[in-house]
């Protein structure tokens, strides 16, 4: 099955809140370290979400997302879970995302 479209929805949100539980338990992954490896983070899940609900017309404000993302207001989560970045974990991040595809270039796959 090469097309993601074909995936039912409650697989694929089954799925997805698979990954925010591990991303919950996983605290020690920081979002600068997932943005310098893949070109994304929590808060860019969070802000699908929120584009996501609007576009369906059932708007979840951003921090309504981010805390259904954390598990917890982010304010709480940054001050518990996130060190300042590094000036090398902040080249890695912008190297990274340089590689990240457009919103159409998503929607073409």
């Amino acid at each position: 099955m090469s097309d993601i479209n074909q995936i039912d929805d409650k697989v694929a949100a089954a799925a997805f809140r698979r990954l925010v539980r591990h991303l919950r338990h996983r605290s020690d992954a920081q979002n600068i370290d997932l943005m310098g490896l893949a070109g994304f983070c929590r808060n860019c899940l969070s802000e699908w979400v929120e584009e996501a609900s609007e576009e369906l017309g059932a708007p979840i404000s951003r921090e309504e997302a981010r805390e259904a993302i954390y598990g917890m207001p982010y304010a709480e989560w940054k001050a518990k879970h996130q060190p300042p970045a590094t000036e090398a974990q902040l080249a890695r991040m912008q190297e990274s995302l340089a590689r990240n595809p457009t919103a159409e270039q998503i929607e073409a796959q």
